[in-house]
């Protein structure tokens, strides 16, 4: 969830009142945000390195906003304000316009199609006569800031380059090149780069050394030229220094390069809708044409959709009994102007602005009509119908031996459900081909790149990270794991196991048979090899040593195994003393 920090003079000047830090906290509250924090750049400065450094600094009262993550229209003061002055009924929902230019042709960006292979899309547009203070110029700044980090994903999936239209030449050229092709004065620098240069400069940038992944292992970079030859950008890693914005400027060129055009759009569309009331004509938005291999595209669309809706269902939904008008009204507050339906009163027409994409569902709309009207206000009832919940019998089941397990002496540990390849493989003597793992597509992290298949490793990493504390670890932990399988709907499913580890200078194989025998005695099972009951017999399996491993059978079914670790095993862990362990299907036994 994004925090957005405002100032308290700003917001309270835009709402044209003087709020308490309580008042503004009921505002926030009432709209659905969180006033997380009332602070100042003095108070986090003294917080963060002491009051020595924080001599001279701004002691102007900030408030930290917690925005959901799907409003992009709120990460912005302009946009707060907006929306707060819509709910209060100051203003009326604005309506944007993306125009023709009043003078000239249109701005053009050409994507020539060498981009395919690195950052395929782009869109653009233009604001027109537009008025930066300090103040607008910061808040332009931050929103873009807040959108790579959010709804661009880092900059991966869309980057965002603006620029001062007044000091280059259209049409504009999107292309990919080789970097050592590339060369160009970067913003706030002194002197020109190649694109080879930059990658060393920013690789030690706390700010931009996160972004050049993205494309440096690329054979190409994207790049945007205007018809004069200047560098606007090397998107997604910096902008060229000779278009930057700078408090004088008055017509702003955007260009957003990206591999997702969905994204792009709503990024777009956010950016030019939020500063658009800083033009001279405020919310109109000058067009601009995209000619890429597919053809001509012209933006912003600013996408306006209307959904026709069931009045008494949003009553029904939310839980109050409300006139028709006055939901239409409730949806107007929350910057979702809607009116009654002249062919029928009982349907609403809720018309959806290019600012709210996250207005998909006749759920979002109910939530709209539940926050305008004020949770608090809505009458608690009982049900009318009479359910009685419970348990689910694996749950149950496995709450009873989470605490019989532990008065047996071992201690619950919690590992994450998501490892790496090589902890349910590699690292346990297995060949991945023969691990029925589900595959993360696109992983974050090299640790998280398979749902867990067994909750051994997961044991055995928790112990390599405690292997100091006092002998023995006692470990285990019952919970799901996920095979793949062609025979559910999902191709997967989840199965819930328990395992235990014994760790010490011997492996006591006799303690973790003797929790075994413990686990069939709660769970009233018998010891016999007639088809009843439960026994274990020899096996073989490459984690386990040899000659020390066995299955356990339950009714002529394998529903896990017991044995002592192979030490290659206990060597990928990093774990040099012996240890014995014991994994089951829980979900065998009910």
């Amino acid at each position: 969830m994004p925090t957005v920090g405002i100032k308290k003079e700003a917001i309270c000047k835009a709402l044209d009142r003087n709020y308490t830090d309580e008042e503004f906290d009921e505002l926030c509250f009432e709209y659905g945000l969180e006033l997380d924090e009332v602070t100042s750049d003095y108070e986090a400065i003294v917080k963060e390195q002491g009051e020595e450094k924080a001599k001279g600094a701004d002691t102007s009262v900030i408030y930290k906003l917690d925005i959901p993550a799907n409003r992009y229209d709120l990460l912005c003061l302009e946009g707060i304000s907006r929306g707060l002055n819509v709910f209060l009924s100051r203003m009326k929902p604005p309506v944007y316009e993306a125009l023709e230019p009043s003078a000239g042709c249109r701005q053009r960006l050409v994507v020539d199609p060498s981009t395919e292979c690195i950052r395929p899309y782009a869109v653009a547009a233009v604001l027109r006569n537009i008025t930066f203070t300090p103040e607008r110029y910061a808040s332009f700044i931050e929103l873009q800031d807040k959108l790579h980090q959010n709804l661009c994903r880092q900059r991966t999936l869309v980057a965002i380059g603006t620029h001062d239209l007044d000091t280059i030449q259209g049409p504009f050229v999107y292309k990919a090149l080789p970097p050592q092709d590339i060369k160009f004065k970067p913003l706030n620098k002194e002197k020109e780069y190649t694109a080879v240069e930059l990658m060393e400069l920013y690789s030690t940038d706390n700010h931009l050394k996160h972004y050049l992944p993205i494309i440096k292992d690329s054979p190409v970079y994207p790049v945007i030229y205007d018809a004069k030859g200047v560098v606007l950008s090397m998107p997604p890693i910096i902008n060229g220094d000779h278009s930057k914005i700078t408090l004088n400027t008055r017509n702003v060129f955007i260009e957003m390069t990206a591999t997702d055009m969905t994204k792009a759009r709503i990024a777009l569309d956010i950016l030019v809708t939020m500063f658009s009331e800083h033009c001279d004509a405020p919310f109109k938005i000058e067009k601009a044409e995209v000619v890429s291999p597919d053809g001509l595209q012209i933006y912003p669309i600013l996408p306006y959709r209307e959904e026709k809706v069931y009045a008494p269902a949003l009553n029904h939904k939310v839980g109050i009994s409300e006139s028709h008008d006055k939901i239409a009204n409730s949806l107007s507050r929350m910057c979702l102007p809607a009116k009654l339906d002249p062919s029928d009163s009982d349907f609403i027409i809720v018309t959806v602005p290019p600012t709210r994409p996250d207005v998909m569902h006749m759920a979002d709309i109910v939530e709209g009509v539940a926050i305008a009207h004020g949770y608090d206000n809505i009458t608690k009832t009982l049900p009318k119908t009479n359910t009685t919940g419970e348990q689910y019998e694996i749950n149950k089941v496995t709450d009873l031996m989470r605490h019989e397990i532990a008065q047996a002496g071992f201690t619950e540990c919690l590992s994450f459900i998501l490892c790496s390849t090589d902890d349910v493989s590699k690292k346990l003597r297995k060949d991945i081909a023969t691990v029925p793992a589900v595959h993360i597509t696109n992983p974050k992290a090299i640790e998280f790149q398979v749902v867990r298949t067994t909750l051994l490793s997961g044991i055995l990493k928790t112990i390599s990270s405690n292997k100091n504390m006092p002998l023995p670890l006692k470990l285990f932990e019952i919970s799901d794991v996920v095979h793949r399988t062609s025979k559910s709907d999902v191709g997967a499913k989840n199965e819930r196991r328990f395992c235990a580890v014994n760790y010490n200078k011997l492996a006591g194989f006799e303690i973790v048979h003797g929790l075994l025998d413990r686990f069939m005695q709660l769970a009233e099972v018998k010891y016999s090899k007639d088809g009843t009951g439960y026994y274990i017999r020899g096996a073989e399996d490459s984690t386990y040593f040899p000659g020390h491993c066995a299955e356990v059978v339950y009714k002529e079914k394998v529903v896990g195994m017991v044995g002592v670790l192979h030490p290659e095993v206990l060597a990928n862990f990093d774990l040099n003393l012996p240890a014995a362990a014991l994994e089951l299907n829980l979900e065998a036994f009910l």
